[in-house]
């Protein structure tokens, strides 16, 4: 049997913190996110790092863009060293201003 994407578990705090072992297992296993509530109310959400990473990494499409503004801007070629120099730089600058 197929588990049920994009179909959260819904729990208590109370039953995360007696089961959060097991929990974390079905939440892996069974690809899906655990909506913890308290008190009846929705509070946080657990979900798989696969899922997490999806959602917090940036799109390929985005990366391509900001690779292309960067090789136009000239500052696809910058160190890190370089970097922070610049930002040195700024802030003395910003000093000196206020």
């Amino acid at each position: 049997m197929q588990p049920a994407k994009n179909k959260s578990i819904v729990v208590s705090a109370l039953t995360v913190r007696t089961g959060l072992g097991k929990l974390l297992r079905r939440v892996e296993d069974e690809q899906r996110s655990l909506v913890i509530e308290k008190r009846g109310t929705p509070t946080a959400v657990l979900l798989s790092i696969r899922d997490y990473v999806r959602l917090a990494a940036p799109e390929p499409e985005v990366l391509r863009v900001i690779g292309e503004e960067s090789k136009r801007k000239g500052t696809d070629k910058l160190s890190s060293r370089g970097i922070d120099q610049i930002i040195k730089t700024a802030r003395a600058a910003r000093r000196k201003r206020g």
